[in-house]
């Protein structure tokens, strides 16, 4: 592979961001309860209330962030970045607006920017943690940004 990608290895061990807006509290928290025994050989984190909630209900230890609108998700996004994060389910809630929309828009798109799966809806989560990939490592390739970067730099001189 040449120097305009970097690969990255998700262990066979997870760690998984689980996000919910409010009006998702609930599913999440259920999704967990039922999921727990898969989820408890995973390392979780998620942003404030949800992962308090998640961690009451089911006993499973989840580290906990800020709640979104006052930086978790940017949190959460940070870790994404520093190739902490192989996974999240964040169950955003379609039919109400959100105060810290582009906190969330951020935390979606650089999601994406470093090819993580990401589980909008129950059904996803569900196909996500099925995968024969939850028991085994995967290998992910996402462009080396630092390089195109450069290349743009080098272009304008």
């Amino acid at each position: 592979m040449d120097d305009r990608y970097v690969s990255f290895e998700i262990a066979k061990t997870k760690h998984i961001a689980l996000v919910a807006h409010d009006g998702k509290k609930k599913e999440i928290v259920d999704w967990c309860d039922r999921n727990k025994d898969i989820l408890k050989n995973h390392f979780l984190c998620g942003t404030g209330t949800t992962a308090r909630l998640i961690a009451e209900k089911t006993g499973l230890p989840v580290k906990a962030y800020n709640s979104g609108p006052l930086g978790g998700d940017q949190q959460i996004g940070a870790k994404i970045v520093e190739g902490q994060i192989d996974f999240m389910v964040f169950l955003w809630d379609p039919l109400e607006a959100q105060p810290h929309d582009p906190d969330v828009k951020a935390l979606l798109r650089i999601a994406v920017v470093y090819d993580i799966p990401v589980a909008n809806n129950l059904a996803t989560a569900d196909f996500m943690l099925q995968s024969k990939y939850m028991s085994e490592s995967y290998s992910r390739t996402v462009e080396n940004f630092n390089k195109t970067i450069q290349d743009r730099v080098n272009q304008m001189k």
